[in-house]
């Protein structure tokens, strides 16, 4: 070995963390470029020259299929390996080149028998095609034990959502039949543009494990109909404590789903569901949804969801009995001056007005009360229009030869009343 290889690995070793005789390597934020194995040379050397190497961290690099040849070559002596963070990790890479430097990553992983804790392959242009590169890692024994899978800005797709929810469903049925079922804690998968597709089939996946923590799913393209099914999934991860859905669309259908979902979660401290369309109603349905529990919320963010002042009271009245409450955001709706001041006082009323964050984007005018076409005119879903039927912007709607109030006018006092009417 080289007089310099040696002081590369010593280097290494040096920023090398040692828990329970547990060795995690680290070259986090290097913006070095691998692309062959001499390139690969100190991250080889100091995962030969470690023992019982726990995890590896190479974010921020860009790595190339021959390195990662050479690296999944030296991870097949370490069936310790738990934790693999690579995000951020093929910058400037062909779309060619990175599902097959993920095979070569994992293949190393699968050849040691490691039992994987975490993965993180955040901010990599994966895609569809990028998923055939961990499809068959995913499948395999090395993920029975995987407790937090972290996805997020890949841009996956509909397809690649779908691939997704393939292979853990595929590893949860194989775990059950080996004695260890995939219990994962950890979901996320944001900017990914799973749509309703992607959102559906991996509602499936929740929906067996039944095991979930923390699920981050934001900016998606989510309409209600994936909104729905995801809910409908996650209400059975009792021990669920973190839920961001932010920048997706519930529009009412997607509320009244959420929102049931919601009270039954009752160890909920982060809800995030700002920019989600939920509108007055919506956010009367959730503020009932969290009145009488939830002790434990922490967090409640609802900002930029066109909600007018009733919706908004309805919510800060439901933090009366939320000792551990941190921050409630309200911003970025439709209060007007009047509604702020409203809100506020309420805040202040029940001891919350130190947890009620800026509002200083509010939206709203004083006169938005006496509009004619207002929010609750529901948004209609181009899924739900059928042949023969036109639908106007104020209240009405044409069937054959008369107009009859849309259903929305007809306005829901509770989120037992909206279920009891809507069909999901």
């Amino acid at each position: 070995m080289a007089t310099g290889d040696v002081d590369g690995v010593a280097e290494e070793l040096e920023k090398t963390s040692v828990f329970e005789n547990e060795a995690n390597l680290t070259f986090a934020g290097r913006g070095l470029k691998i692309d062959s194995r001499e390139d690969a040379a100190d991250v080889v050397n100091a995962l030969k020259s470690s023992r019982n190497v726990n995890s590896l961290d190479l974010k921020g690099n860009t790595l190339g299929v021959d390195a990662a040849m050479a690296i999944g070559d030296a991870l097949k002596d370490h069936s310790t390996f738990k934790r693999a963070m690579w995000s951020d990790l093929f910058t400037g890479r062909l779309k060619t080149e990175i599902p097959l430097a993920l095979k070569c990553l994992c293949n190393g992983l699968m050849d040691a028998g490691s039992s994987l804790v975490e993965l993180d392959l955040s901010d990599n242009a994966l895609g569809p095609n990028g998923m055939n590169g961990i499809r068959d890692f995913l499948r395999s024994s090395c993920c029975y034990t995987l407790q937090e899978l972290r996805l997020n800005n890949n841009g996956l797709g509909p397809d690649g959502g779908k691939m997704l929810a393939d292979g853990l469903l595929s590893c949860h049925e194989s775990s059950i039949a080996a004695g260890r079922p995939l219990a994962l804690r950890v979901f996320v998968s944001g900017r990914g543009r799973l749509e309703d597709e992607g959102a559906i089939a991996l509602s499936k996946v929740f929906r067996k494990m039944q095991s979930l923590e923390e699920v981050v799913m934001p900016q998606n393209g989510i309409n209600h109909r994936g909104v729905a099914a995801l809910a409908e999934a996650l209400v059975l991860s009792r021990n669920l404590r973190h839920l961001n859905l932010s920048d997706n669309t519930f529009t009412e259908k997607g509320s009244i789903a959420m929102a049931k979902a919601v009270s039954s979660l009752k160890k909920l401290e982060v809800i995030n569901f700002e920019d989600c369309l939920v509108r007055t109603e919506g956010a009367k349905l959730l503020a009932d949804s969290v009145k009488g529990n939830h002790r434990k919320l922490k967090v409640l963010k609802l900002g930029g969801n066109e909600i007018r002042t009733p919706g908004a009271l309805a919510v800060a009245e439901a933090m009366a009995n939320k000792e551990e409450l941190e921050v409630i955001d309200l911003n970025a709706n439709q209060l007007g001056d009047g509604g702020i001041d409203m809100v506020r006082s309420m805040m202040e009323g029940i001891g919350r007005l130190d947890q009620l964050a800026s509002l200083s984007e509010d939206e709203g005018t004083e006169d938005e009360d006496d509009e004619e076409c207002d929010e609750n005119d529901s948004e209609v879903e181009p899924e739900d229009i059928e042949d023969g039927e036109e639908f106007s912007n104020c209240g009405l709607e044409i069937k054959g030869l008369g107009l009859t109030p849309r259903p929305s006018e007809v306005k829901q006092s509770s989120l037992e009343d909206a279920m009891s009417t809507m069909k999901l």
